[in-house]
């Protein structure tokens, strides 16, 4: 990897400067639950993206539980993913538990560089680089030129809005970066209800780093599961810097069934598109707009934002706002259309 004039010495990590604190997320409830007149009965969590519909577990030997996580086991997973991201086999491709290890260990692997990351997007990306003593600038929208970034950070389809950028742009990014590099690293993390907007088929290819999630799409967050593509020499870079066996026996056989069952990921796309389109109808019937997002999640504008998420709270309703747009407001999918709406009219 010494050869790529953006990549080197690892950066030393750093304290966080004043006002670099982590990222806030969703997905949490336990201080809501035991705030002061707290909803006492059955929360609606939709602060995140995450499938409400999970993949219907597969049986689990005791050897999954009991027994270090198998070679042979690592190799089924990589060869389900292969396949069902699209990886060329001459790519490199490395299972992690979670893309987010990944944005954490990504910048460990590069001198100090210029890192352009294209928002508003997950907080966590610019964080990471930032903390491990890069130059981050944060880009509220597309870049007009590249000629001040090393590496550009891209997260496509983007959250919260859902903006995707087509494949032909990403590959113009990438080779402009590469033929003097630099590197593009594309978050592909809500790519599975759009796979036509993916990347993945070019893995491998000079400059690029793709990352993938397994938790989002299929509902299965909690078992923390992800994948990093690119070329050979970066995956085993990151596949040294984790260790073995750190991904556990479960996820390895849970993993590969999962991404091996195509059928239920088309039928899946489908029941997503159909519920997205629902929620959008009902919105609009209550005046509210919605600016985009994905099939996992909708960005709403509304008012006062903090204000409409504080009455949806004591409706028992946990969704995600934004600090840096106060009109903002994030809506995972919810499972129960017709009690999620009588608690949202209520909240109103």
């Amino acid at each position: 990897m010494k050869d790529d004039t953006t990549m080197g010495e690892a950066s030393p990590s750093r304290q966080p400067a004043s006002g670099d604190m982590p990222p806030v997320h969703g997905g949490d409830l336990s201080a809501l639950k035991t705030a002061p007149g707290a909803f006492a009965g059955d929360w609606l969590d939709l602060s995140t993206g995450i499938n409400p519909f999970a993949y219907p577990l597969p049986p689990l030997s005791p050897g999954d539980w009991t027994r270090l996580p198998a070679a042979a086991a690592l190799d089924d997973l990589l060869a389900a993913a292969r396949i069902a991201y699209g990886c060329p086999a001459g790519a490199g491709i490395v299972a992690l538990p979670g893309t987010q290890a990944a944005i954490q260990l990504l910048p460990r692997l590069f001198a100090p560089a210029r890192v352009t990351v294209l928002g508003p997007t997950y907080a966590e990306h610019a964080y990471a680089w930032r903390l491990l003593g890069h130059r981050v600038t944060e880009l509220d929208g597309l870049p007009g030129t590249l000629a001040d970034t090393d590496i550009l950070v891209v997260v496509n389809p983007n959250n919260p809005d859902g903006r995707t950028l087509g494949p032909d742009l990403l590959r113009r990014w990438r080779q402009e970066l590469a033929g003097r590099g630099g590197w593009l690293v594309v978050d592909e993390a809500f790519a599975d209800v759009v796979p036509e907007a993916s990347l993945s088929g070019d893995a491998g290819d000079a400059g690029l780093i793709i990352l993938r999630s397994f938790g989002k799409f299929f509902g299965l967050a909690g078992l923390r599961l992800g994948f990093v593509l690119g070329q050979p020499a970066l995956t085993e870079a990151l596949r040294a810097s984790l260790g073995p066996w750190v991904v556990s026996g479960p996820a390895l056989t849970i993993g590969a069934v999962a991404l091996n069952d195509t059928a239920w990921q088309a039928a899946m796309r489908d029941e997503l598109r159909a519920r997205a389109q629902r929620f959008d109808l009902a919105m609009r019937e209550r005046g509210i707009h919605v600016l985009g997002g994905t099939s996992l999640y909708r960005l709403a504008k509304v008012p006062e934002a903090a204000k409409l998420a504080a009455a949806l709270r004591q409706q028992g309703v946990h969704v995600r706002i934004f600090e840096r747009q106060p009109h903002w407001i994030r809506f995972g999918l919810p499972a129960d259309e017709t009690e999620f709406w009588r608690r949202f009219d209520a909240a109103r």
